[in-house]
C-alpha cells in the first residue's frame, strides 16, 4: 500500500521529518514579498465575506473583534489575504500565524510589512501542541492544505476544535483523490527513485529529471486541474510529487474526517458544485438525484465531475449549527464576494445562463432574466427593501420581485458570488 493511503503512523516519524525539511528548504507557495506591491491573492478559505456569511450566518456584528488563528500559515497567503481585508475594513481584531518553518513564518511575516499591516502575529509551534503554544478560545481557525499532511488528521483537528470559541468555525482545505489524478502514481515512483530519506535537493533533482522525460502517456500529463509542479518553481514541484504524506479525502471520508471531531460543514465551496442535477440534466436522473441524501448527492457530484481536486469546507460544531440571516427580510444587506454586480451580470449570455468554472469544469447556470437589472444594485449598502423600491419603478411588483430575489440569491449565494452582509 503506497504511503498516501496508510493509516495514520506515528506522530514523529521520519515522514514527519522529511516534511520539516522540505517546507524548511522549499517553503510553500514560494513567495516574494514585494509583489505585495502590486496584488493581493484571493481565494478560499478565509475571505472575510465568507467568513461573515459561511460561518456566522451574517448574523456577528462587525464591531466585535475576530481573533483568528491561522494554523499552519506557510509563507501567508491565507493570513495576508485575512488581515488585509480586516485592516482595510477597520475591523477589530488578530490574525495569529502558526507555523513550525521558520523560514515560512519569516515570509510571511516580511508580506504583512510591505502592506504595513499591524494585526499579525507571527508563532513558531507545531500543530501537535496547540493548546501548549497557542492558547485560544479563537473566533476562527484557518487550516487550509495541513491536515493531510500530518501524521494524525484526527488528532490535528480535534486539537482545533480544542481552541475554538464557542460559536466559531473553521476553514478547511484538504485534497480529493480523483482531481489529482497521476499525482499519487509519479509520488509513488518517485518515492522508489528518490526515497524520503535523500536529502531534499537529491530528492527534486530526481523529480526534475522524470519531469523532463514523463511519457507522454502519463495520466499527470492529462491533469489540467493544477500547474504547480510547471510554475510553483522548486517548492511547486516538490509539495506536488515529493511531499513525505499526502492524503486525499473524497467527500464521504472527508465528512467522516469531520463527524470523529464533532464538526459539520457550514459550506462546501461552492455548494452549487456539490450538485449533481447541474451535471445531469436529464429529468430521469435528476429524479433520482433528488431522492438521495444530502451527503450521496455530493459524492455523485464528485464522482462524475471528476476534476476536484481539493475539497475546501466552513464547519462548526455539530451542536452549533450555524444561524443564518434571512435572506428575504426587508432590511437584509446582500453584498457582492468580489466581482461587482455590474460586471457579473454583463456575464449573461441572451439565454439567461451566467456561465461559471467549477475548476476546469464550464457549467451553464440558469438565472432569471430581471438577475441583469438586480445585480448593479447590489453595492453593499442598499437593504433588499431599497433594491425592490427601485425594481418596482422599472415595473417589477413587490410580489414578482419577492419570488424573483428568491431565485437570484439562492442561485448565486450557491455559486459564492452573492452573500450577506454582516451587520455593523
Amino acid at each position: 500500500m503506497s504511503q498516501h493511503e496508510t493509516d495514520a503512523p506515528p506522530a514523529h516519524d521520519a515522514r514527519d521529518a522529511g516534511l520539516q525539511a522540505q517546507y524548511e528548504q522549499y517553503p510553500y507557495p514560494a513567495r516574494d514579498p514585494r509583489e505585495e506591491k502590486s496584488r493581493l491573492l484571493i481565494g478560499s478559505p478565509s475571505h472575510l465575506r465568507e467568513i461573515d456569511y459561511w460561518v456566522f450566518g451574517a448574523t456577528r456584528p462587525q464591531s466585535l473583534p475576530l481573533r483568528v488563528l491561522v494554523a499552519g500559515c506557510g509563507t501567508g497567503d491565507g493570513a495576508v489575504m485575512l488581515a488585509t481585508h480586516m485592516a482595510r475594513a477597520g475591523r477589530a481584531g488578530e490574525v495569529l500565524c502558526l507555523d513550525r518553518s521558520p523560514v515560512a513564518l519569516e515570509t510571511a511575516r516580511a508580506r504583512a510589512q510591505v502592506r504595513g499591516l499591524e494585526n499579525m502575529r507571527f508563532l513558531r509551534g507545531d500543530l501537535t501542541d496547540l493548546a501548549t503554544v497557542a492558547s485560544g478560545p479563537f473566533d476562527y481557525i484557518d487550516c487550509c492544505g495541513v491536515l493531510h499532511h500530518l501524521p494524525d488528521p484526527d488528532a490535528g483537528l480535534a486539537a482545533l476544535e480544542g481552541v475554538l470559541a464557542p460559536g466559531g468555525g473553521m476553514g478547511l482545505m484538504v485534497y480529493a483523490p480523483y482531481g489529482r489524478t497521476g499525482v499519487y502514481m509519479l509520488q509513488d515512483a518517485l518515492e522508489r527513485l528518490a526515497p524520503v530519506a535523500d536529502a531534499p535537493k537529491q530528492r527534486l533533482d530526481v523529480a526534475r529529471r522524470v519531469m523532463r522525460h514523463l511519457p507522454a502517456t502519463a495520466w499527470l500529463r492529462q491533469n489540467g486541474n493544477f500547474g504547480d509542479h510547471l510554475t510553483g518553481g522548486d517548492a511547486g514541484l516538490y509539495d506536488l510529487l515529493l511531499n513525505p504524506r499526502d492524503r486525499a479525502y473524497d467527500i464521504t471520508a472527508f465528512h467522516g474526517l469531520l463527524d470523529r471531531a464533532g464538526l459539520a460543514t457550514a459550506c462546501l465551496m461552492e455548494p452549487a458544485r456539490y450538485d449533481p442535477a447541474l451535471l445531469l440534466p436529464d429529468p430521469r436522473l435528476r429524479e433520482r438525484i433528488a431522492a438521495l441524501p444530502e451527503r450521496a448527492r455530493q459524492a455523485v457530484a464528485e464522482d462524475v465531475a471528476g476534476n476536484m481536486a481539493t475539497h475546501v469546507a466552513y464547519v462548526r460544531r455539530i451542536s452549533e449549527p450555524v444561524v443564518r440571516a434571512d435572506s428575504m427580510a426587508a432590511d437584509a444587506v446582500p453584498i457582492m464576494r468580489e466581482i461587482p454586480g455590474i460586471e457579473l451580470a454583463r456575464m449573461i449570455g441572451g439565454d439567461d445562463r451566467l456561465p461559471f468554472a467549477f475548476g476546469t469544469l464550464q457549467v451553464a447556470i440558469a438565472v432569471p432574466p430581471q438577475t441583469r437589472g438586480i445585480l448593479p444594485l447590489i453595492d453593499g449598502e442598499r437593504t433588499v427593501g431599497e433594491i425592490a423600491a427601485i425594481m418596482e419603478t422599472r415595473g417589477l411588483s413587490a410580489g414578482r420581485f419577492a419570488k424573483v430575489w428568491e431565485q437570484v440569491f439562492t442561485t448565486l449565494e450557491s455559486l459564492n458570488r452573492v452573500l450577506l452582509r454582516a451587520p455593523h
